[in-house]
Parts: C-alpha cells; structure tokens; sequence
C-alpha cells in the first residue's frame, strides 16, 4: 500500500467576495492505514494532525477495501466553510438506503457521511438528487463547502436539530417580540416617513394574514427594544415549530436567521411568500436607501447575492425534503 502527502496549504475563501465564510488557511494530509487481515474495506476519514484516525478536522486516512459498508465522512471543517480536500471521486449517484427509508448519496462505491459520521439519509429521492448534484459539480482542485448550501442544511437537519430542537424553538421565540416585520419607522422624521409609509404597505398583508390564520393582531412597534405581542400568538407560533419535522426546522431557522423574521419564516414555510417576495420585505429599508443613495459596489451587491443564495436554499430544501410534491414559489 502507498502513501502520500498533499504538500501545499490550501488558501481560504476571499472574504473580500464572499463574507459569509471565513477560516484560516489549512493544510492537508493523506495518510494511509492499515485495514485488518480479512477485511479490504475502502473509507475515507478526515482527522486533526494530533488525533486519531477519523477523530479530527484535517488528514484523510485512506484504509484497506472490505467486502460491506463503504464510506466518506466529511470533517467537521465542513460546517465552516474551509476547503477540505481535493476532489478524490469520480462518479456521484444516488440510491436507496440499505433500510429502504431515504435515500443516500454514493461517491463512486462510498456511501456520503455526516461529519459525525452518520449516514447521510435524505428523505426523498430529489433532495439526494440535489446533494449529489453539488457533489458532482465540485472541482477537481478542491471541494469547496461554501458552494453546497443543501449538503450543510442537510447535516444540521441530520446532526444539530434532533440533539438541540428545544434550544433551536427557544431561541427562535426569543427574537420573536423583536421581528423584523413588526417593526415601524417613526413618524416624527422626514429621513424616515417614506419608510414607515412603505413598512406599512409591504408589511400589511403579512400582518393581516397573521391575524386571520391565528386570530390574533399582532402589536407594531418603532421603539428599538421591540414590543410585546399577545401570548395566544406567541403559543401559536412556538407550536407550529413544535410540530415541525428536523428537516422542516432547520429550513425555517436558516431563513428566520437570514430574514431576522420568524413570520417571514414561517410565512415560506406555509407557501404565503415567494423567495422573490420574501427578498423584498428583509430587504426593504436597505433598498430604500440604496434608491436614494446609491449601489456600494463590492457591498451592496455582495450582500443581496449572499441573501438570495440563504433564502433560495433554505427554501429549496423545505421543498425538496417534503415527501409531498412542493416547490418553492419564486
């Protein structure tokens, strides 16, 4: 058996061009080590320089082919946005799970992994689709995290949701009484007035159908500490989340953490908002004065780029992840 080293560190993302990610420099390492005597199992792990095989972030251990269960686990750096290695398949499919629920992706006769390590199971055949079509897509020189939003969606719903769900409705009903479309501009302002004017315009129809669907008006505000809504709309909310599936819950969080709203969140996920409609209302005052000030190239322009790929993505996968035929309006 031979061995190697991939000698270069590999350079992080710019975070000139994109802000959402940044990480320092890494270096990568392929080490080889050795399987049992009867077993010719071929897997790949990815492990810090001072750990264990499998146990850590940066080398990818390559082991002997067995006859069963071959498999990636992607690191943890994963998650973070790092490059993490150059393209080491060729072919990526999809097939059923060996249980027969979900679906799972293979690179070439490897069955993808979670960074933990858990199989990665989609519940429908087009959400696997998807993944593996972020796969395929990679480059050979590196594979590039920040370019599969589904793939790390699909780790959270996997991975974060079902050990912290509690801690994911808390937080979210945390920021409720402060949402986004909740907010007024004041009225004592010219700088202001044609805001709160466009506020109310955009916001109403939310709003009206928040108070139709869940018989509660709630309460706007312009003071920066947010205001108090009615109880029965804050129960109202904190159980739709509660009946979520982990797939569900974790798109809602994506988007209410892009929007700065639950109930543009929660407006998606009940088909009320398009992803067009939705960029619109999280974007509305800095719309406003870019209209009056100007585009900032290299921000402004950034910017929207990066939040239609967190709301498109996010909206994306609540679709895909239905067993039921659904597709995110745009």
């Amino acid at each position: 058996m031979a061995s190697w080293m991939v000698g270069k560190a590999l350079k992080p993302l710019n975070p000139s061009a994109l802000r959402t990610f940044n990480s320092s420099s890494r270096r990568l390492t392929v080490a080889v080590v050795s399987g049992d005597s009867e077993s010719e199992q071929s897997s790949f792990t990815f492990s810090s320089k001072d750990s264990k095989p499998g146990e850590g972030d940066d080398t990818i251990y390559v082991k002997g082919r067995e006859k069963a269960s071959d498999s990636v686990s992607m690191p943890m750096s994963f998650m973070t946005g790092s490059i993490v290695g150059k393209r080491f398949y060729n072919e990526v499919t999809t097939k059923e799970a060996d249980d027969g629920i979900g679906w799972s992706v293979m690179l070439d006769y490897r069955t993808l992994k979670t960074p933990s390590k858990r199989n990665l199971k989609c519940p429908t055949l087009a959400l696997a689709k998807a993944i593996a079509a972020e796969w395929e897509y990679q480059q050979t020189d590196g594979i590039r995290p920040f370019t599969m939003p589904l793939m790390k969606l699909a780790c959270t719903a996997l991975e974060r949701v079902p050990v912290t769900r509690p801690k994911v409705i808390e937080n979210l009903m945390q920021k409720f009484h402060q949402d986004l479309v909740f907010c007024r501009a004041p009225r004592d302002s010219d700088l202001t007035r044609d805001l709160r004017e466009l506020q109310v315009e955009k916001f109403g129809p939310l709003i009206k159908w928040v108070e139709l669907e869940f018989g509660f008006k709630p309460v706007v505000y312009t003071s920066f500490f947010g205001g108090k809504q009615e109880e029965g709309l804050v129960k109202a909310f904190e159980n739709i989340l509660k009946k979520t599936d982990d797939y569900e819950l974790a798109a809602i969080d994506a988007i209410a953490a892009a929007a700065h709203s639950l109930i543009i969140a929660v407006g998606m996920f009940h088909g009320k908002l398009s992803i067009d409609q939705a960029i619109e209302l999280i974007r509305l005052e800095e719309d406003l004065q870019v209209g009056r000030w100007g585009l900032v190239e290299g921000g402004h322009d950034l910017d929207i780029a990066d939040l239609r790929v967190q709301i498109s993505s996010a909206a994306v996968f609540l679709g895909l992840s239905r067993k039921r035929a659904f597709l995110p309006r745009f």
